[in-house]
């Protein structure tokens, strides 16, 4: 902002820069102007008084002369008045003479004239190029001083547009994103949320995961073939394998547009249930329900009274839940131990006992299999006798038949195929005669 004072009231008041340029341009351009137009009067009165003056030096020297001339020409017509009486011809001759120098005189005097008028000309042309080359450079300066300003106004305006657009376009994008998320805050059902929830829970556990908990499984419970699912299982585990400890985790949380509003409770007894069928030790429940309850908000909440080893906390106590519950779990670490020493030994001899009747029990089922098959191969191989007898027999029979129809076949004779066919007879014995005649 710049501050201004009145010069007839003497009042000061504060404008801002596009007005203070505005007045500056005014009062410039307005100066420019008068500046121009005193110098261009300056060079015109110039020009006057240098044509004036010529004209007056002109005039003042045509005068000189022409007075020097009337003196002379007085004198000479004195003289001539002298001698008009004594030498007529010298009169003449005189005359002669001084319209000889006159005409020499006029001629003097029209180059004079000319020369000076010359010299005014060029005075004349030296003037318009000293105006010409006035006006030129003052309006050169003008351009130039016309340009810059023009520039710098573009370049304030290329800035002002520039911030204005970049301003514009934050402030656009920044509603865009608070109607986004608005938006998408509005449209969150109670599960998104929990997902968002589950998300900030899963990255701050692997934020520590390297450090404070390297042999630790934190993973998604995506087995649902019980019917339910948690949202995280912890197990935790020393170098020899045996479980530390084991928590089943459960993220809720709603939209603040949400009507129904959710309490802690009503998803307590799901939690137990899954923890139960995934075999893990305790339950925690990472909530952001009920926001105003001052039980909830003072830190890690006990819930065993409803449901064995079950907890409530806030997202802020999810890593401190995890670190107290294994801290004390580490301290039954070496009975967990035996137990589970004990517990192998006992899965051995269990283990060893349902082998062997596992055994007997194959053996028995393999037994009986192979029983069975063999009563079935020899009641096939009976089957298949009782075929090959009947083959046999028909065999038999077979050939009994081929034996007797070879008998019939060698007791036929043309004689028994004759006898009571006198006509057959004869076709034989005609067949015989050609026989016997080429025979003799």
């Amino acid at each position: 902002m710049n501050q201004v004072i009145c010069p007839h009231c003497d009042q000061a008041f504060t404008i801002d820069e596009a007005g203070y340029a505005d007045i500056l341009k005014q009062v410039r351009d307005r100066e420019f102007q008068r500046e121009i137009h005193e110098r261009l009067e300056l060079a015109e009165q110039d020009k006057r008084t240098a044509v004036q003056l010529a004209q007056a030096q002109t005039k003042g020297e045509l005068q000189e002369q022409a007075a020097v001339k009337d003196g002379e020409l007085r004198e000479l017509r004195a003289r001539l008045q002298q001698a008009e009486h004594e030498k007529q011809a010298a009169i003449e001759l005189a005359e002669a003479r001084l319209v000889n120098e006159l005409q020499v005189a006029a001629v003097a005097k029209d180059r004079e004239i000319q020369e000076l008028q010359a010299r005014l000309r060029n005075v004349e042309v030296s003037q318009r190029l000293a105006i010409t080359q006035a006006v030129s450079l003052v309006e050169r300066e003008r351009d130039e001083l016309r340009s810059g300003l023009e520039r710098a106004q573009l370049e304030k305006q290329l800035a002002e547009s520039a911030l204005r657009d970049k301003y514009e376009t934050q402030i656009r994008d920044r509603d865009e994103a608070i109607e986004r998320l608005r938006d998408m805050k509005a449209r969150l059902s109670t599960k998104m949320v929990g997902e968002t929830l589950e998300q900030h829970c899963e990255t701050t556990f692997n934020q520590l995961r390297a450090t404070a908990f390297p042999r630790a499984y934190f993973e998604k419970d995506n087995d649902a073939s019980t019917g339910s699912k948690g949202d995280y299982i912890f197990r935790d585990a020393d170098d020899a394998g045996t479980e530390i400890v084991s928590i089943m985790f459960e993220m809720k949380n709603e939209s603040d547009q949400t009507a129904t509003k959710k309490k802690n409770e009503d998803f307590l007894r799901e939690l137990d249930k899954d923890r139960t069928e995934k075999g893990c030790e305790y339950a925690v429940l990472v909530s952001l329900l009920e926001p105003d309850s001052e039980l909830y908000n003072t830190g890690i909440v006990d819930m065993s009274h409803r449901y064995p080893k079950m907890y409530v906390v806030r997202p802020q106590f999810f890593i401190p839940i995890i670190t107290v519950l294994r801290n004390a779990a580490m301290n039954s670490l070496h009975y967990k131990s035996q137990l589970e020493l004990v517990k192998a030994q006992n899965v051995d001899i269990t283990n060893f006992e349902t082998q062997l009747e596992a055994f007997k029990a194959g053996f028995g089922r393999n037994y009986e299999l192979a029983s069975r098959k063999f009563q079935t191969a020899i009641a096939e191989i009976d089957k298949s006798i009782d075929h090959l007898q009947k083959t046999r027999d028909a065999l038999l029979g077979t050939d009994r038949n081929l034996r007797l129809a070879n008998d019939k076949a060698q007791d036929v004779t043309i004689k028994k195929l004759t006898r009571g066919n006198p006509t057959m007879a004869a076709k034989f014995d005609e067949l015989k005669r050609p026989n016997i005649e080429l025979a003799a």
